[in-house]
């Protein structure tokens, strides 16, 4: 790891663009969040940062109207967010410098579980009255720590360090818990991009011993209250494409699959390829 740091955000403003990005060091890619001004001069800082840091995956958040650009420079799309840009769709267009990490070994795998989410019977599942669900506060920053360090050993983020989860409250994501007596089990949250107007949910993590109750999709609904409160509505989530339980969450919830990020983050005790889950919650 580069810096001891995960990732570092910056701004770039150039004569002919501008660019908000993250070096993203542990999980050895960069990504661009917005861009202004020419796409071309835009692509060219962006790859000679990856080649600077020796990335191997690149990942730009991309306007439908640029797509031609992205194609001719050798990028492709791997997924969809309808919505992104206050309102308008965005696309994820990728480039890989490393063939390892262009190949995934689990794609089939994460077809069969997408198609046996989409043909599952949803069943009703009652949380018990002793499971109480609330939003969290920057008090619990602790507590979540423990949590997603017990649940993850490995994770994109540091959410095991309750610095790092008081400060993601500080800077607007919204945190939804259950807890049993007196201790957080299960937990969720939307980032919030205020701007653009979206929000992703992320940050789902349930103890083992507690899942069988339908935690999840219960906190997951809870969010989507918080984002329509705050006229938000462009849902979406970046799943593990190897978990059923969280891709049939979504799909429960009335989200759509829009496709899937190649080998895109480290999770447990490897890079997991990622879902793409979106929801138009005016319409929830």
């Amino acid at each position: 790891m580069k810096a001891n740091t995960y990732y570092e955000n910056f701004k770039l403003k150039a004569p002919t663009f501008y660019m908000e990005a993250a070096l993203d060091h542990f999980n050895e890619r960069i990504r661009v969040d917005l861009y202004r001004g020419s796409v071309r001069d835009m692509i060219d800082k962006t790859e000679e940062l990856a080649r600077h840091y020796q990335y191997t995956k690149l990942i730009i958040k991309a306007r439908g109207e640029h797509v031609q650009q992205f194609l001719h420079a050798g990028y492709i799309m791997e997924a969809i967010v309808d919505g992104y840009f206050q309102g308008s769709h965005m696309l994820f267009m990728v480039k890989y410098s490393d063939q390892n990490r262009r190949n995934s070994n689990y794609w089939s795998q994460g077809d069969h579980i997408v198609a046996s989410v989409r043909n599952s019977t949803p069943k009703e599942k009652n949380v018990p009255i002793d499971y109480h669900s609330r939003k969290a506060t920057v008090a619990d920053a602790k507590q979540l720590a423990a949590l997603y360090g017990t649940v993850f050993q490995i994770y994109p983020t540091p959410l095991n360090e309750a610095s790092y989860v008081a400060q993601t409250m500080q800077e607007g994501t919204i945190y939804r818990v259950y807890e049993k007596d007196g201790v957080i089990v299960s937990a969720a949250s939307a980032e919030i991009d205020a701007l653009q107007k979206n929000a992703e949910l992320t940050n789902c993590a349930t103890l083992e011993e507690d899942r069988q109750y339908g935690l999840m999709k219960e906190l997951l609904k809870q969010l989507e209250c918080d984002l329509q409160d705050e006229s938000i509505y462009c849902a979406y989530t970046i799943a593990r494409s190897l978990s059923y339980g969280m891709n049939a969450a979504f799909w429960k919830l009335g989200y759509q699959y829009r496709g899937r990020l190649v080998n895109n983050c480290y999770i447990f005790d490897k890079l997991e390829d990622m879902n793409v889950w979106v929801k138009d919650i005016s319409k929830a």
